[in-house]
């Protein structure tokens, strides 16, 4: 609709994970070097956890096309609702194992261990990265521990690398799953994203969608971005794509605050004006109660009631 107005060849902010669009901002690329570094080790399991929105999948997805083949195996599980025999047949399946539809669990884990020795002896590491990990139920989150046991002589012949929610923590927790909780031997948390990385990572997208000139969005329609989105980059996606929407609307050149206050209006989630922060809540109420007083000295000083004791 306005890529031709602004004169871009693309959407920049498409919801759908695409690594082009990838912006080396500190929280992303902090990820992959312990990733890189993680999968060098070749040991245990790697977990990276982060709020609905955060870029886990677009991440994931950059490790799978950064992963060098001569080295790498890589099985990728965007959907792990499993049980711990489809778990076992979807590994089979990304390592390119034939007729395992019918054999038994017992089987299965025969060939998929024959399958990793031959990699391994081959130089390769096998990498298994599931996305939305945090639904793994707790049977299959079991049968995924027990699947790194497989090991050679020298390292594991099965690293894993889960992406998810912090309800994986919650899980994690449990007393159930203190052995898995002790085999993660590289952790992340990706943060939300400050009024840097937010002007970055608009400027960067704009221009891999063809941009060129002037800043397209005011710092005042930065900042609302930044207040509206809370640093969410499906958020700000999401926002950034309706204020540009309603500034072609209105033949505007430049996205203002107002494009973007009317994009937050229109956008569940997001994150409306008005509301202050706990802290600032309760220093306000302090400083409102400290004036109360002193007011109520003052007037208590020229006969007035205590106007102190009228509150509640």
């Amino acid at each position: 609709m306005y890529e031709a107005f602004f004169g871009l060849r693309e959407k920049p902010f498409a919801l759908t994970p695409n690594t082009e669009f990838l912006v080396q901002l500190a929280p992303y690329q902090g990820c992959l070097n312990l990733l890189r570094l993680a999968l060098a080790e070749g040991e245990g399991f790697i977990k990276v956890i982060g709020e609905v929105g955060t870029g886990k999948t677009l991440l994931c997805r950059t490790v799978l096309n950064l992963l060098d083949k001569r080295r790498f195996q890589a099985a990728y599980l965007p959907n792990p609702c499993l049980t711990p025999l489809a778990l076992r047949q979807a590994l089979a399946h990304e390592l390119h194992l034939q007729d395992t539809a019918e054999l038994d669990e017992h089987s299965l884990l025969q060939r998929i261990n024959q399958r990793l020795i031959e990699l391994a002896a081959a130089g390769k590491s096998t990498v298994l990265l599931i996305d939305e990990a945090q639904a793994l139920p707790p049977r299959t989150l079991e049968s995924l521990r027990l699947l790194t046991n497989l090991e050679g002589e020298r390292s594991k012949l099965l690293q894993v690398v889960l992406f998810a929610q912090p309800e994986l923590d919650t899980t994690l927790q449990q007393e159930a799953f203190r052995q898995l909780r002790q085999r993660i031997t590289f952790s992340y948390s990706l943060r939300p994203l400050d009024l840097v990385d937010i002007r970055r990572y608009l400027q960067e997208r704009l221009a891999v969608a063809g941009y060129r000139g002037e800043p397209l969005f005011s710092e005042a329609a930065l900042r609302r971005l930044a207040r509206g989105s809370g640093g969410i980059p499906r958020l700000l996606n999401i926002l950034a794509n309706k204020a540009l929407m309603a500034a072609f609307g209105e033949g505007c050149r430049q996205i203002g605050a107002v494009h973007v206050q009317r994009a937050i209006a229109d956008t569940e989630g997001a994150v409306r004006g008005g509301a202050l922060r706990p802290g600032l809540r309760g220093l306000l109420l302090c400083l409102a109660a400290l004036l109360a007083l002193l007011a109520g000295s003052w007037l208590a000083l020229r006969g007035w009631p205590n106007v102190a004791e009228w509150l509640p």
